[in-house]
């Protein structure tokens, strides 16, 4: 009869004890494997080519289980143990079954219990979330672009990529701090005419002011001290490419000068040089500081701000997107996983509702630092918001209000909890509060709640009212 090939086990383990093991669970049609230590786990064994895997603890655990931990959480499998009841009564051994483990069996084996829970992980697996790069529910778009998130913020994003990627003209690209605009502008230039050519990048607020116009324009030799042979600046060495300007807010004003030129006419002059080289290259910019403002108060140039912003795109801040931040979270998740406590399997529900509610001053930033954090701090299964340094806040009653002032607070976080809960779906979140949608909707410009992103869901407008009554003071 041959073997599903579904159903392919890794024993990993004492030798001896897995052909005990092996002879035992024969009857059960699992195609198994054997590795002596977690090291000797070969590369080509990924988590497509076994499903569930079994531990064979001894009393030397100790020595291997660091290596036993980074093997459970870079592979995609449900792990069981077997061991000896005696072992059980070191406190490590049971902390490591209860935060890495599915499911642990005692010598000696019970073939047919053992064989239900490897039935049980085999059906665990069956229903793990999609590793794919935008998250659960990603769009082709998302993926084509190397970004996470389905909102309206982001697909306006994707839509203007689209078509500033198909000219050659210089593009400013906005935002705050920590909303990805260096990978919008490695966007654009992947879906350009310049994709084969070369992408480099220069933060202008972190070179000293007395390096930028050698790193930019290159130098001759003898131009200055230790000039002991020519250098191209990065604006020449990116002919045929793209040229993106980080922070461009904090070019010094003689600097602005010398760009300004090379916008122009295209051609460089080195430090010390005799002759202008031509150069083909498009440059895109880059800032979270306001450039009208700085042109007004003469920190920026007026021709050289006009010369850059040809094209304008602006990356959203993380808080007027919400329904990106659970694809977001579960995706640096997965990219981090090697990072994480061997027991931590994902997020708690209150932790995602939190983090929706929450306003991600360093935004996209300061969601991969919490999450790598809580990672590795978190010592259960599920990140908790303490995990995440997110727990609810108590501060919104410390000062003295009116009763309708309370009233209002209240009204406006069961509001935002709401729609955190039901994925800015109006309907859901209206059944939930026991209103109607045009009372929803009132309520949220009331309370001058970010509309962006909510889903009237009229569709499902025949559903049933579910009752859940507000919060009362």
């Amino acid at each position: 009869m041959m073997t599903d090939t579904s159903r392919r086990l890794l024993l990993v383990g004492n030798k001896w004890m897995s052909r005990d093991i092996i002879q035992s669970m024969m009857p059960y049609d699992w195609a198994i494997s054997h590795s002596e230590t977690p090291k000797d786990v070969t590369s080509h064994a990924t988590e497509d080519d076994y499903h569930v895997g079994v531990i064979l603890l001894d009393a030397n655990i100790a020595r291997y289980q660091r290596s036993l931990e980074e093997l459970i959480c870079r592979k995609k499998m449900c792990w069981l143990a077997i061991l000896d009841r005696s072992l059980l009564d070191h406190p490590d051994i049971r902390q490591f079954i209860h935060q890495a483990l599915y499911a642990y069996q005692t010598l000696p084996l019970d073939p047919q219990k053992t064989n239900a829970l490897l039935e049980s992980a085999l059906d665990m697996v069956a229903v793990s979330p999609p590793d794919d790069i935008g998250g659960t529910g990603s769009s082709h778009r998302a993926n084509e672009y190397s970004m996470v998130g389905n909102s309206t913020m982001m697909t306006r994003l994707y839509q203007a990529i689209d078509k500033i990627a198909a000219v050659d003209a210089p593009v400013l690209i906005t935002g705050e701090s920590g909303t990805g605009k260096e990978l919008s502008a490695r966007a654009i230039h992947e879906h350009s005419m310049r994709r084969e050519g070369p992408f480099n990048t220069i933060n202008c607020g972190a070179l000293p002011s007395g390096l930028i116009q050698s790193e930019l324009f290159g130098y001759e030799k003898g131009s200055f001290t230790g000039a002991n042979h020519g250098k191209a600046g990065i604006i020449e060495s990116t002919s045929g490419g793209t040229l993106f300007l980080d922070e461009i807010g904090d070019l010094p004003l003689d600097m602005q000068v010398n760009l300004l030129r090379f916008l122009e006419n295209h051609r460089v002059m080195r430090v010390g040089g005799l002759k202008e080289l031509p150069v083909d290259v498009r440059v895109l910019a880059a800032t979270h500081v306001d450039l009208e403002k700085a042109v007004e108060e003469g920190r920026f140039r007026e021709d050289l701000y006009h010369r850059l912003n040809v094209l304008q795109v602006s990356t959203p801040a993380l808080r007027e997107r919400p329904e990106d931040i659970e694809p977001l979270a579960r995706f640096f998740f997965r990219k981090f996983s090697r990072e994480r406590s061997a027991g931590v399997r994902g997020f708690s529900q209150e932790s995602m509702i939190l983090m929706r509610q929450y306003d991600w001053p360093g935004n996209i930033r300061e969601l991969v630092n919490r999450v790598r954090r809580a990672m590795v701090m978190c010592d259960q299964r599920l990140i908790a918001p303490k995990d995440l340094g997110l727990e609810r806040r108590q501060s919104a009653f410390r000062q003295a209000v009116t009763l309708e002032q309370a009233r209002d607070i209240a009204e406006r976080e069961a509001i935002g909890a709401a729609l955190a809960r039901n994925k800015q779906k109006i309907l859901h979140a209206a059944r939930e509060l026991g209103v109607s949608r045009v009372t929803l909707y009132r309520l949220i410009d009331k309370h001058g709640i970010d509309r962006h992103g909510v889903s009237a869901d009229d569709e499902e407008a025949d559903l049933p009212p579910r009752v859940i009554p507000m919060p009362s003071l």
